[in-house]
């Protein structure tokens, strides 16, 4: 699995010094990761498209914009790309906050290359698993948008009520026959191209987005 990940992710490689760049994405490249370096923040937010995937291994101490900095405006881009740090001059204070605000690891300099590479795999599993998860919310939204009023709102109720979902009781609660939310379940269930209210409500939209 993580074999087929590395074929169509990218390791953003930020720091400022020349060596580290160059020793880091050399050993990087030898163990079959796809890297692309970068010398500053700036350099990596002009060039960066969110719609890749990979991770970002990101030093703590560089100029202009340090690597909390750069976490923070990700974070307000609503960009999610999994950041691993690396630091020659980060202490516990840097690395809790770094953690804390989502941060895969935070490896101090010098520290082993299987360290590294052993966070890289497990940002990329994870930068692929919550891309899956976007992706499979996305078709869920556009295929809920098929569905009329009337069908948003019995799916809105059998999504917030499920353990009353049967025609009476939906019925009872929307003020219309049995039969007519047995035609709406149908509809709905061939909109939303599922075959069951279970799967259904195992879609989980938010609340928010059903009622956008």
């Amino acid at each position: 699995m993580i074999d087929a990940a590395r074929n169509t992710s990218i390791v953003f490689l930020i720091d400022d010094d020349v060596k580290v760049r160059t020793s880091l994405s050399r050993a990087l490249i030898t163990r079959g990761f796809k890297v692309k370096t970068f010398e500053t923040a700036f350099d990596f937010l002009d060039a960066y498209d969110p719609s890749q995937p990979g991770c970002l291994v990101l030093d703590y101490g560089l100029p202009q914009m340090d690597g909390l900095k750069l976490q923070q405006v990700l974070a307000e881009r609503q960009i999610n790309i999994p950041i691993i740090f690396i630091s020659g001059h980060g202490g516990v204070p840097e690395s809790v906050q770094a953690m804390k605000a989502g941060a895969v690891d935070f490896l101090e300099k010098p520290f082993r290359q299987g360290a590294l590479v052993d966070c890289i795999n497990a940002a990329i599993l994870a930068d692929g698993a919550k891309r899956a998860e976007d992706n499979q919310r996305i078709s869920a939204l556009q295929r809920f948008a098929r569905l009329t009023l009337r069908e948003k709102e019995v799916a809105n109720f059998m999504i917030a009520n499920p353990s009353s979902t049967a025609s009476k009781e939906i019925g009872r609660e929307l003020n219309i026959s049995p039969r007519t939310v047995d035609h709406h379940r149908a509809r709905i269930l061939e909109k939303m191209e599922i075959g069951s209210v279970a799967e259904l409500i195992d879609l989980s939209i938010p609340e928010a987005d059903r009622m956008g």
